[in-house]
């Protein structure tokens, strides 16, 4: 800011009354100097326009602030003033010793303070203000590609919902249910970072898929570039696990990373292919699988019947060829009642 010399000199209360021009006349300045009185001031004393340029030229410095925080400046500097105005007449009717204990330069201090503070906070504000926000949603069964303003492409598999927002110094994506492939546009002053369950997956420019569905951890695949896998929060930087294309990990539920593997080979979301990919999972799992994607009227009551481990690549759209390979790979016996189909053992 400028340099406030005035404020430490015999005459520094001119520094202070200069600053109630100001704030009169904060809305326009040059306005001032067809006001009569404000003339009659500044020909009192020759400091009188230097103490008033002065303001004129701190004010000018917050104008990189947006529109909207300068105005906000503007008010809050009025009621400041008017506030310490009231409080002012209020200290003198209660003991005017309190005037004499409050010098002229240290008010102008504060309030200069104040304003400072109340630009850098405005400032603040309007950098973490989001250039971009907007939440996309799936229902069950369906599916949607969506293109970002940064260039970005991003993939929802079916129940799936993401909240987008871009930053002026960052890209952040929130999956809070549901499975996604992102094709990041590459940008290194804005990091892009997808935050599902308790990780947060960090890149620049890349692609890979993140899942984080109800009663399972959350996985991440990478088909091409890196990214960084870590816990939410202050973790430590040994706690994170770099991926490169074609690898895996899972995490668990305190956001750690488990072994890295290799991706399967359906590749890293063969749901964008119209199929579910099951390897080795229980039986009880592939049916939750399934039921993403529409209802089945099949369920497995007996434990034993659901931890059956089943592997294979299906249409979930075409659920009869599930129905009719089912009986065939492993040992049960599908029972009819209705409409709805019981998972039994075979005996």
């Amino acid at each position: 800011m400028t340099d406030r010399t005035i404020a430490q000199s015999p005459n520094s209360d001119l520094d202070a009354e200069a600053l109630e021009w100001f704030a009169r006349y904060s809305d326009a300045p040059d306005a001032a100097y067809s006001d009569a009185a404000f003339r009659n001031w500044l020909a009192g004393h020759p400091d009188h326009e230097t103490a008033f340029s002065r303001w004129q030229a701190d004010w000018r410095q917050l104008d990189a602030l947006p529109q909207s925080g300068v105005e906000r400046l503007r008010l809050q500097l009025k009621k400041d003033q008017a506030d310490s105005a009231k409080t002012s007449r209020a200290s003198e009717r209660k003991s005017s010793r309190w005037s004499a204990l409050i010098p002229q330069a240290a008010l102008s201090a504060v309030v200069m303070a104040l304003v400072i503070g109340s630009g850098y906070m405005a400032w603040d504000h309007w950098q973490q203000q989001p250039l971009f926000a907007h939440i996309y949603q799936t229902e069950r069964g369906q599916q949607l590609s969506v293109q970002l303003p940064d260039g970005s492409r991003l993939r929802l598999d079916t129940a799936t919902r993401v909240e987008v927002s871009l930053y002026r110094q960052r890209r952040e994506v929130k999956l809070p249910q549901g499975q996604a492939v992102f094709e990041v546009q590459k940008d290194a002053a804005r990091p892009f970072d997808v935050v599902a369950g308790n990780i947060k997956v960090t890149v620049v420019g890349t692609r890979f898929s993140v899942r984080n569905t109800a009663g399972n951890p959350v996985q991440v695949a990478v088909e091409e570039g890196k990214v960084r896998v870590s816990p939410c929060g202050s973790a430590p930087e040994s706690a994170a696990v770099l991926l490169t294309a074609g690898q895996q990990v899972i995490a668990g539920a305190d956001g750690h990373a488990g072994p890295v593997g290799a991706i399967a080979t359906a590749g890293i979301a063969p749901w964008r292919d119209g199929r579910i990919t099951l390897e080795n999972v229980p039986l009880s799992e592939a049916l939750a699988e399934f039921e993403r994607y529409a209802p089945t009227h099949m369920v497995v009551r007996d434990t034993t019947v659901g931890a059956l481990r089943l592997s294979g690549t299906f249409d979930p759209q075409k659920l009869a060829h599930f129905r009719y390979a089912l009986p065939k790979v492993l040992p049960v016996r599908l029972k009819v009642n209705g409409d709805l189909t019981e998972i039994v053992a075979r005996h």
